[in-house]
């Protein structure tokens, strides 16, 4: 069965609070990733050198900085789907070269050494 989100052309979108920052139109997948276009919107300054940190961190195989870049765009950032829904859980990386991979899930992830539901 498709993912109707993952079709090509389909737009996500990238939230700080209420602001649309970021629209990301699927260009196709690699599964477990999402890939697409980026489209920057007022507001997605902000998070420019989070993204660049991190992936500089991920080269540099800093896995330690790379969490902490995690963590801030969590924390400061939603993701919701073409249908406006928001997304529970998302790994996103905004790429220097107009690109963007994620993964996404519907649940939270449940923190690690902690019991499930």
């Amino acid at each position: 069965m498709t993912d109707p989100y993952l079709t090509a052309g389909n737009v996500w979108q990238l939230r700080h609070g209420p602001q649309e920052i970021a629209r990301l139109a699927v260009t196709g997948t690699d599964m477990p990733w999402v890939r697409a276009e980026v489209e920057t919107l007022p507001g997605f300054e902000r998070f420019r050198p989070v993204f660049a940190d991190q992936e500089q961190a991920l080269e540099e195989e800093d896995w330690d900085r790379a969490d902490a870049c995690y963590d801030q765009i969590r924390t400061a950032l939603t993701l919701t789907f073409p249908d406006g829904g928001r997304v529970a859980e998302f790994m996103l990386r905004i790429h220097g070269d107009g690109t963007a991979g994620w993964r996404w899930h519907h649940e939270p992830f449940v923190p690690f050494g902690t019991a499930g539901p």
